[in-house]
Formats: C-alpha cells, structure tokens, sequence
C-alpha cells in the first residue's frame, strides 16, 4: 500500500474569489485531487496538477468515502464544498464516513477542516448587521429530518425571538417548503418583522430584497436564497435619501436595557 496520503474538507465561500480563503487557496494548490459537487468544482480553475472527481449534490457520504480511499491510496485531498465546509456542507458528512468505519485504514488518514465564509455572513454584510444579536440558523431540507422537526425548531426560535437564517428554502422537489415556513412564523411573529432575501450574493446576477413577513413572497426564492428573518429587535435604518435601508440588530435587547 503507498504511504497515507492526506485529506481537507475546505469551503469555497458563496461567491467571488475574494471571498475564498488563503489558506484555502494554499490547499487547493497543492492537492493532488479534487473531490466535489460538479458545480463547486467548476469554480477552481483547471490545473494540471488535480484530478477531479465531481458528483450529483445527494450523495455526500459516497462523496467521502471517495475521498478517504484517495487518501488512503496516497492523494492529497481536498473535499470542496460551498460557504464553509462546516454548516450544512461536506465536514459533517465526513465525520459520519469516518464513524462508520467501512474501512479501518481510513482512522489513519490525516484529516483538516478549513473555515470559509459561510452564506449567511455574507447576505448580512451585504445588508448591514442583521445577526448582530442571538441568532439561529436553521435548513428548510426534509431530506434528512423529517418536516415536523423542521416546523417545531422554527416555532421555538421564533418563541425564543432569534434572528433566523434559513438554507435550503426552497428548491425543484420542495416548492412550497418556505411558504409554510413563513405562515407559521406569521402566528408567532410582527407581520412588521423584516426579512432579506438574499439571492447569489457576490455573484454576477445576485440579488437581495429587504421586504417584510407579511410582505415577503417565497415566489421571490430559489435554491440559491439565503433568508434571514428578523428578531423583535431588528430594525431598518435608512441610508440616504434614495430609500435605501441598513438592516441591523442591536447588541442590546430593549427588555433589559429599558429596565
């Protein structure tokens, strides 16, 4: 058998190439393989130093093993996802191959993880500081949890008057998963609360939309939509006179600090 090779899970942050890291960028340039969804990879210019191996976005765990027998084999691997590799991406996925333990020598394999800039830090830059206070992140996807627990933490958060970020609002398969999203958070939340959706930020045809949850149309959503909905505390903050808004949540919390 070659010597071990290596493997590191890295993210490619949602947008532009600035926003992808240097140590990142370190990783990529001197990996021998290339493991990722097909459209992650399209982004990494072609080298003739990488074999790719691209694949469907359902098969994560297939994806890592892949990985880990590349690097069992003696490959320098990079396992490339979206935004940060850590939040609903490929790091986890890993962890769970690894748990299973199909193979022993893959407990042997050195394993890194790289933080990259996740899509909800991105859409909340691009607005103001809309997670400047507690916040939950949540996924819309039923594809792995059942859509009950998916209504049930959304009751909870908004009881618990988190900032929310949603991922995976809405896709081919799951149409009208954010619509109910939003109707249940309509009996428990301000119909004046703001929302952002954030649609391919960085990218050439990103688009954000500040509206409200009354207002807010999940017709306007796609796969690529990062939504944040606000807490009790948000609020718009104009930024000139063309009508424009800054969408921030102080760090305080009125409750407390009226006390």
């Amino acid at each position: 058998m070659s010597a071990l090779g290596s493997l590191t899970v890295v993210g490619l942050g949602p947008g532009p190439d600035r926003w992808l890291t240097p140590e990142v960028a370190d990783v990529l340039a001197h990996s021998t393989d290339l493991v990722g969804y097909g459209p992650y990879l399209d982004r990494i210019p072609h080298s003739a130093f990488h074999r790719r191996h691209g694949s469907d976005n359902r098969v994560e765990l297939s994806r890592a093993r892949l990985a880990l027998d590349l690097a069992v084999s003696g490959r320098r691997v990079a396992l490339v996802s979206g935004g940060d590799p850590g939040v609903f991406a490929m790091a986890s996925a890993l962890f769970e191959a690894l748990e299973s333990a199909d193979d022993p020598a893959w407990a042997e394999v050195p394993v890194r993880v790289c933080p990259g800039v996740s899509a909800m830090l991105a859409a909340a830059a691009r607005v103001g500081a809309p997670l400047g206070h507690d916040f939950c992140v949540l996924s819309l996807s039923d594809n792995l949890k059942p859509w009950d627990l998916v209504l049930k933490r959304l009751r909870l958060a908004a009881e618990g008057d988190f900032v929310i970020a949603l991922y995976n609002p809405i896709s081919k398969a799951r149409p009208w998963q954010l619509g109910a999203a939003l109707d249940t958070l309509r009996t428990l939340k301000d119909p004046a609360t703001p929302v952002v959706l954030a649609r391919a930020v960085g990218r050439h045809d990103e688009d954000v939309t500040i509206t409200t949850l009354a207002d807010c149309d999940p017709a306007t959503a796609d796969m690529r939509t990062l939504v944040l909905i606000g807490s009790s505390q948000t609020r718009l903050l104009p930024k000139g006179k063309d009508g424009d808004v800054w969408v921030y949540t102080p760090r305080g919390y009125a409750a407390v600090e009226d006390r």
